[in-house]
């Protein structure tokens, strides 16, 4: 990737970063868009697993320092999928953006499942009521956030490596 590619790439994770810690909480919704996940799923399509998986754990570090209860559980979850991400993205999936939308739509619902296990604030019901009906929500609206991103940045970042 050129030096102009990995600085587009940079800047625009940190935008969708500094959306996750100003809009989202704004916009308190209870399946709320994962900018975090789309930042990281951004990267791990255009990196090696291992770059990915660091990237992840970075970004689970970020998210942990704001719970401290359930500290590692989202560095165990964003490690997972940001390797996961990478290594199927170079296996698996074109530059298709139907494709994209169910890559993103998988990615978030693999953190909420990896995260509220590891996490064991929800038990019983309660976990199952998260995970089959507002995780596969917030994936969605997760989804379609991540397609206007990835639609919006295309012309500057360019496909993903295969």
């Amino acid at each position: 990737m050129s030096f102009a590619r990995t600085f587009w790439l940079g800047l625009v994770f940190v935008l969708l970063v500094v959306l996750h810690f100003t809009l989202r909480p704004v916009l308190a919704w209870r399946a709320p868009i994962d900018f975090l996940v789309i930042a990281l799923l951004l990267v791990a399509v255009r990196t090696r697993p291992g770059t990915a998986a660091l990237a992840g754990f970075a970004l689970g570090l970020l998210v942990d320092s704001l719970t401290p209860e359930s500290f590692g559980a989202g560095a165990l979850a964003m490690t997972i999928v940001g390797f996961g991400a990478s290594w199927l993205k170079a296996a698996f999936f074109a530059d298709n953006i139907a494709l994209n939308g169910i890559f993103i739509f998988a990615g978030k619902w693999a953190f909420d499942a990896i995260f509220l296990v590891a996490e064991r604030r929800l038990q019983g019901t309660d976990l199952l009521v998260q995970l089959l009906l507002w995780s596969p929500l917030a994936a969605a609206a997760t989804a379609i956030a991540g397609l206007v991103v990835l639609l919006t940045v295309r012309p500057v970042l360019g496909a993903p490596r295969s």
